[in-house]
Formats: C-alpha cells, structure tokens, sequence
C-alpha cells in the first residue's frame, strides 16, 4: 500500500468507529430519551447526533469536497455558540429518524470526498487534518452524550465487561528531576491548534502521585471531615460548596450503616476502593490535596510527567512510547464504562513508573487554560481562541470514555472548576 492509501485506511477506520459508537449511544434508547432533556448542563441526545452531521458536513462535504450542501437551513440550529445546552430542547430539532437519515446521507458523501481527496495541499487537507478533525469531534460529542447517559434516570442500557483489577502495585511518588523539555507538538499531524506549537518548557523538580487518587483514599478524606473545614478549600472553592450542598463526589450514596454506594448509568454498586475516584469538581480535588498535605500538579508537570523520557532527553507521543494504544496501555473507547483499579496498567507506565497517566479518568491540574507561545487558531476560532483565559481549568489525560483519537499526551481538556458531570478526577503532586 502506498502512503496516501495508508492515510485513507486509518481515516476510513477512525471514521468508522467514531459512527459505531455515536449510533450505539443513540440506538439504545427511545424516541422520548433521545429528545429529553435529562440536565441543563447537556443537550439533548438527538442534538449531539444532528450536530456531529452539521460539523461533518461544513468541514467535510462543503470545504475539503466543494459539494452542494446537505440540509444548509439547519446550520444555524446546531450551531453550538448560537443555542445554549440548556435551550436547545426547544428547538425545532430535527427528529431522531431524521437526524439519522441526515448524518447517513451526510457520511456517504463523505466517503466520496475521502476517495477523491489527495489529502494534501491546503494545510486543511494535509495529511487527512480536517477529517482527523472531524473524528475527535464526533467522539469529543461521543464523550458527551456517555455523560448524559451517566445523568438520565432509569434502568441501564448501556453494558461493558468489568474493568480489570490490579496487576502491580502502584503507590507512592515519582521524582521528575527539574530542566527543560519540549512541551506542546508541532509535528503530530493531527493535533488541534491549543496543542501547538512545540515549545522548551522549564520545570522545577517534583514529586507526583504514581496513580490517581483512590475512592478509598477520598472516602478517608471525606472521614476526616475534608467538607466540612474551610481552611481546605480556597475561598470561591468553599463558597461553592457551601452553596451546592456538596459532601462526596456525584452520584456517591451513604447508607445507615456508613458505607459509600455509586450509582452508574443506572446501576447502583458499592463504591469500588481501588478505583479512581470520578465525578469530582475542581474545587474538591483542590481541598483533598491540602489535606493530604500537597498540591494538584501543574499542567507542565502533568506533561512532563507523561511525556518526558530522561535516558535519552526526548518527548513520546504516550507515556509508553509512540505506539498507538491498545487494551494493554490504557483504559479508553468506552471499553468499559468505570475506571479500572490502580496498577491495572503496567504496559501502560511512564519511564518514571507513573501509572494510568492515559485514560480512566481526566486529570484536573491547577493551570488555567490559556495559549501556548507562539499559538494561532487553526481552523477556526471557536475551536480554542474564545476559551482561552475564560475561567476554565485544564484536564489531562482522558478517560474510560475517551477514544484513543482524542488522547494523547499533548492533548488539552478544559472546563470550570465547578463541573462533576464529566469524568474526571486527578492525582496529587509537591514540591521537592
């Protein structure tokens, strides 16, 4: 195979799954879950999968493939900075059968653009970027409407085999010696613009957490009456919790007896000790790393931690290396629907033996989101540029749900720190 059939290959195949999974996600509910809206932080179902054809539709079929447009009167409805989340259940939505239909007759068009496209030329259409595009934005909205799973009511209807349990022990710290490393990526083809441009970064000595922080260890702090004493929490922070009632992660359950219970898409089981903890807000994660004694790690130190490999004083694309991620690295795609116990992934540590640095959960760090030197927006600005310096945190690292597209270890996240519905969570790190 030459390389452009190469390149057409792992589209066609990022492609594909992406679909499988928007249509799996979609396809196991009813007409009335499909249009519902089960929170005022999510859009409903039937949103995200009309919207993941409009975006296919501009970038693919109009820009890269100068087709006719498919349904160009829906554009403005599923324009996500024209519509708040909570006021898109009033719209005049296309149905789910037509959304379907729509996001069909898109695709195959699609496949006519990939089979005619050099995949060249126009920084766009360079080594396949506006369709790599495309796929981490459908499994980006993938990641979203597992969300909305997490928050609807009812019997469960999604269903994955059990993550797997330890294999080595990981506990304790890893030391990163201080210097300087390249953070950031100019040469992955794929990587969107927040990502870029590669730059020498130089970061102090530390310590971080060889894993992420445990149920068992948050249990311990919430024990120890970690939400109920201010001198934990910064000022907003506390402020928030006071406000929002907030005592354990979301979704956790006491019962009369004192033991923690964890309600999952629709399926309710003893809090698992070994587990990351998930569904945690900034601000929480903050508070239990006072109490502990340290701090949340910087989004260069999280980096650094991920990527820099000191015998030989380089960068890897993943903690293990630059081989693509398999069932043995990392806990992504929605393979499961929880996170695996610590120490499940050995394949999957870094040189400094930092564990489950990629998927299970993401990672809150304490730098807010803001440009890299040098950035510019690529290919539009909505993407990065109108969130940068907002009040946003930035998370690493991706999770259960993350597909392997839309995970690296240059690969930025972003929310504010008083968002729980997402899966995130986060390890400690301190000075040294």
């Amino acid at each position: 195979m030459t390389s452009i059939e190469d390149l057409r290959s792992k589209v066609e195949t990022v492609l594909t799954r992406s679909r499988a999974r928007s249509a799996a996600l979609t396809e196991c509910v009813d007409e009335t879950d499909l249009t519902a809206q089960h929170s005022p932080l999510m859009s409903p179902l039937v949103w995200d999968l009309a919207h993941i054809g409009n975006q296919e539709e501009l970038w693919l079929v109009r820009d890269v493939g100068g087709r006719e447009p498919v349904r160009q009167d829906i554009d403005e409805l599923y324009d996500a900075f024209k519509h708040s989340r909570s006021s898109r259940r009033a719209l005049p939505l296309l149905s789910p059968d037509e959304a379907r239909k729509y996001v069909s007759t898109v695709r195959e068009k699609v496949w006519d653009v990939l089979g005619n496209s050099p995949l060249d030329g126009r920084r766009l259409e360079r080594d396949g970027f506006a369709f790599g595009m495309v796929a981490q934005h459908e499994q980006q909205h993938d990641e979203t409407m597992l969300a909305t799973h997490q928050l609807r009511t009812g019997p469960a209807v999604l269903h994955a085999p059990q993550p797997p349990r330890s294999r080595v022990s990981a506990t304790g710290e890893a030391i990163i010696e201080g210097g300087e490393f390249t953070m950031g990526t100019t040469l992955d083809p794929w990587a969107l613009d927040n990502e870029r441009p590669a730059h020498a970064t130089y970061v102090p000595t530390f310590a971080i957490d060889v894993a992420p922080v445990t149920n068992g260890q948050y249990a311990e702090f919430i024990a120890h009456d970690g939400y109920d004493r201010p001198e934990l929490w910064s000022e907003r922070g506390w402020a928030h919790r006071t406000s929002e009632g907030l005592r354990a992660p979301q979704f956790w359950e006491v019962d009369a007896d004192g033991s923690w219970w964890r309600r999952a898409f629709g399926v309710t089981e003893p809090v698992k000790p070994n587990q990351p903890v998930v569904h945690v807000c900034f601000f929480e994660a903050e508070a239990y790393a006072n109490w502990a004694g340290k701090r949340l790690p910087t989004e260069a130190e999280w980096e650094k931690a991920a990527r820099f490999d000191p015998s030989t004083g380089s960068v890897r694309k993943y903690p293990w290396g630059d081989a693509e991620p398999t069932e043995l690295h990392a806990n992504l795609g929605q393979r499961h629907l929880e996170p695996a116990d610590v120490g499940a992934y050995p394949a999957g540590a870094s040189p400094h033996g930092v564990h489950q640095l990629i998927g299970d959960v993401w990672e809150w760090t304490s730098s807010e989101f803001g440009p890299y030197p040098g950035f510019a927006p690529f290919p539009y600005a909505e993407y990065s540029e109108v969130f940068l310096r907002g009040d946003y945190r930035v998370l690493r690292g991706g999770s259960f749900g993350t597909d392997e597209v839309a995970c690296r270890g240059t690969f930025r996240n972003w929310d504010h720190p008083i968002r729980r519905q997402i899966f995130a969570g986060f390890r400690c790190a301190r000075d040294v």
